[in-house]
């Protein structure tokens, strides 16, 4: 239920003061410029209409800490009776012009910060309305008005004399009445024509603002917070989108039985912090630390985990009808059941860390879906070492490369993820047929020709198994390429002809792209380097700079699924329908899907 009502304006700005109006903790902090400041001041001055304001009261189901809005001083911490959703930058704005004793802290026209205090010229402000901005004055920290480059002094407006002499009235005054009476004393006294000045300042300013009336809705302290938090969203239509992690910030800080328990907040990111730097620090799959706690694995992702296994669990008891992952699942995930099930998802993230190291990916740009790691972990989190059986550990690399190389992630993925959790666990534990990413995965052959850049799954996927199988670097030649060498060598997916060769050449008419991963391969930085002209003009002396003959340096190259006859020869058509073929049949084989695959294209190529 909600209630529309008006209250003063001088009502409101006491509650941000005392603390019984305060802010949820998800609510960003504020920072109006300053010409907007003096804009909303001159509505309120105007008494035009400044807009409707939303609350929630507190002491509901929907407990979010709160925190004061800005600018606001409380004596002493107190819990607040109405929590403000909408109007943040307006009661803000006019808390700090009108209400507080001290300057406000904005910025100017070029973003620069800066410390304002805000006047009104009686003057403008006594003739006409359409002049009213420019009657509200930002005055600097100081309360000094500079010109000529702040080398002269137009207005020193340090004391109320200096004030009253400038005609500029202080706003931050305004509703404090034995000091506006003060300052009119000794604004009468200067001159016997500002007494009827000030009878019409005081009616055409100072009661507009005095009496000034702000609408305002207020949603009942039942209103649920899955409610809150879409009104929010509505009403916040300015702002940057709130995610579930800040919400939940807020929620977990104002856990009332875990304040109780340890005297303290609950600091969920200090914790997701935690967990980011372990799993990043051990595996760079996740992410780069040096690139800030964004980068890679999210707190979503993780908290998606959570949600997961938790609904799972549920589901198993028979207190849930479904496993499931969605916005309404994380915000109703309670701080008991995400302490007790954030450990578990931490190690099963380290555990598909090390999953990910046997596939050859461990680097965050090679990674073919982040997405898929979040069924993955709550897999490993359900069945625990279960996963680690010769039998399961199967399944879940043929579930991975199907998911990888049939794309099945590029989509919408909270349904995908849900069938996942609940088939692959039944697959494993044997009491149910593969998973729908296993059995609806299919990989043509002719998307090979489009698989062009790092923009796909597949040609991050296909580039992880080429080094899985075994190739060997064409300059460090002693053994296969390993996961932990790919930094350290500067490996990365290198054209075998170059791009600019194959178009003169008469095979760039032929239909077979230069740029598609057929023609790529991994390589280290070294051997990059020396990728001059087509093949047969660098492969020997690739095989002298590894002191090879050149039987063995073939040898080198097959591992590559290449043909070395075909690159010394510079065929190249006839290199990539071999290639294509070979990458073709290692696809086929990490799906598992060789047979099926095989008949399709046979049957395809007999029509």
């Amino acid at each position: 239920m909600a209630g529309l009502d008006n209250v003063r304006l001088k009502t409101l700005l006491a509650d941000v003061a005392s603390g019984a109006l305060q802010l949820p903790d998800f609510q960003r902090e504020w920072k109006w410029q300053d010409d907007r400041i003096r804009a909303i001041v001159a509505t309120v001055t105007l008494d035009y209409p400044l807009g409707v304001v939303m609350t929630l009261e507190t002491g509901g189901d929907s407990r979010f800490r709160a925190r004061a809005l800005t600018g606001a001083r409380m004596a002493v911490e107190m819990e607040p009776g109405l929590l403000l959703l909408d109007g943040q930058q307006r009661l803000t704005s006019l808390f700090q012009a009108l209400f507080q004793d001290g300057p406000v802290e904005t910025d100017d026209a070029r973003g620069n910060p800066v410390k304002r205090w805000y006047y009104v010229d009686i003057v403008k402000a006594t003739g006409s309305p359409t002049d009213r901005d420019e009657a509200i004055v930002s005055v600097p920290e100081d309360k000094v008005l500079r010109t000529n480059f702040a080398r002269d002094i137009v207005h020193d407006l340090t004391s109320t004399e200096g004030e009253c002499a400038a005609g500029l009235f202080p706003l931050h005054i305004v509703f404090d009445t034995p000091r506006v009476n003060a300052w009119r004393r000794v604004y009468e006294r200067e001159d016997e024509s500002h007494l009827d000045r000030w009878s019409r300042f005081e009616e055409q300013v100072l009661e507009h603002v005095r009496s000034f009336q702000v609408p305002m809705i207020k949603l009942a302290a039942s209103t649920s917070m899955d409610a809150v938090c879409a009104v929010f969203e509505r009403v916040n239509t300015g702002g940057v989108p709130l995610n579930v992690f800040e919400l939940l910030t807020a929620t977990y800080a104002g856990d009332r039985a875990y304040r109780e328990r340890t005297g303290d907040y609950y600091q969920l990111p200090q914790a997701w912090q935690a967990v980011k730097e372990e799993l990043a620090g051990r595996y760079p799959v996740f992410g780069r630390l040096e690139l800030g706690i964004d980068d890679g694995l999210s707190s979503s992702d993780f908290l998606q985990a959570v949600a997961l296994v938790r609904t799972w669990q549920l589901k198993q008891e028979g207190r849930g009808t479904g496993v499931s992952c969605k916005r309404p699942d994380l915000l109703e995930l309670p701080l008991a059941d995400f302490e007790s099930l954030a450990p578990r998802l931490a190690d099963a993230f380290a555990w598909v860390g090390a999953f990910l190291e046997k596939q050859c990916i461990v680097r965050a740009s090679d990674l073919p879906y982040r997405t898929q790691l979040v069924p993955l972990a709550a897999v490993r989190a359900i069945l625990r070492d279960a996963t680690d059986s010769l039998g399961a550990e199967d399944m879940i690399t043929q579930w991975y490369w199907c998911g990888v190389l049939g794309e099945m992630y590029g989509g919408s993925t909270e349904t995908r993820f849900t069938r996942d959790v609940e088939q692959l666990v039944g697959w494993i534990g044997g009491r149910g047929v593969a998973p729908e990413t296993v059995t609806d995965a299919y990989f043509f052959p002719e998307r090979l020709d489009t698989l062009t850049t790092r923009n796909s799954a597949a040609y991050k996927g296909i580039y992880a198994l080429l080094i899985k199988q075994g190739a060997v670097d064409w300059h460090y030649t002693d053994a296969p390429l390993k996961p932990a060498l790919l930094d350290e060598y500067g490996v990365n997916i290198c054209q075998v002809f170059p791009r600019g060769w194959v178009r003169r050449s008469r095979s760039g008419s032929s239909g077979f792209p230069a740029n598609s991963i057929v023609n790529k391969t991994p390589l280290s930085l070294r051997a990059a380097q020396s990728l001059t002209g087509p093949p047969a003009a660098y492969l020997d002396s690739l095989a002298a700079a590894s002191d090879l003959r050149r039987e063995w340096f073939d040898d080198v190259i097959a591992t590559h699924l290449i043909d070395p006859y075909l690159l010394r020869t510079n065929d190249y058509e006839a290199f990539y329908s071999a290639r294509a073929k070979q990458l073709e049949d290692m696809v086929y084989a990490a799906m598992g899907k060789r047979t099926i695959l095989r008949d399709i294209t046979d049957e395809k190529a007999a029509r």
